[in-house]
């Protein structure tokens, strides 16, 4: 009974956090102040100062966590209210995203090389901009570690979704399929919970483009690994 309590305590505790920072980023509207990062950030300093272990947070956490499959599975709503454009378009996107996956792998790659990073967080993080259970086992197979591919994946995600309109911005970039298939590709939900906040086209071209990433991307990883790490 005193697990069930504490548990309903955290997700209280979440949602709150998460509310309140929604509130705060709907009144002042800056980038930076999304509620995934914000949240994020509050309820570590809570945690923190409360002195609550992070196995006792996700008691609550993995309540919440069960929440991604449907959540996921909502994403095909807007995909059918789009599907005639999706048919006529196909190709078009389906270029695109694979373009976009293609190039950041490899430049994130690349950097790595540069920089002389560690070989096996290189392999970790290459795989930055798709979904956090796609990415880790991307990762497991190149002989990378999952738990770093999680921090790449979320750092991909945040500062996608923070820095997409200040680049939209300063390329002219308006229409709300570049924008969908640029924050879906590179952002993955994050990004595609972005493109939201545009239009319903913006975020059904997120949508499709998040989850071709993952799969195009599932089929490029080994390839650039080979290429790059031979």
């Amino acid at each position: 009974m005193q697990q069930a309590v504490y548990a309903f305590l955290m997700i209280l505790l979440t949602f709150a956090c998460f509310f309140m920072m929604a509130k705060l980023y709907a009144r002042l509207a800056y980038a930076f102040l999304i509620p995934v990062l914000t949240s994020t950030f509050l309820i570590i300093v809570i945690l923190v100062a409360c002195k609550i272990p992070y196995e006792s947070y996700m008691e609550g956490g993995k309540w919440i966590n069960s929440l991604l499959g449907p959540a996921v599975v909502a994403l095909a709503f807007p995909l059918y209210k789009q599907r005639e454009f999706l048919k006529k378009h196909l190709v078009l996107i389906v270029g695109n995203v694979a373009i976009a996956g293609f190039v950041g792998m490899v430049s994130v790659a690349l950097i790595a090389k540069w920089i002389h990073l560690n070989h096996s967080l290189t392999l970790s993080i290459l795989p930055k901009s798709v979904t956090t259970p796609v990415a880790m086992a991307v990762a497991d197979g190149l002989g990378g570690r999952a738990s770093m591919a999680i921090v790449g994946v979320m750092i991909a995600g945040i500062f996608g979704a923070m820095l997409a309109p200040y680049i939209f911005r300063l390329f002219g970039v308006e229409s709300p399929v570049g924008r969908g298939i640029a924050l879906g590709s590179a952002s993955h939900a994050l990004g595609t919970s972005k493109a939201a906040e545009y239009n319903e086209l913006a975020f059904s071209m997120a949508s499709v483009s998040m989850t071709l990433n993952a799969i195009l991307s599932s089929l490029l990883a080994p390839i650039i690994a080979w290429l790059l790490f031979r």
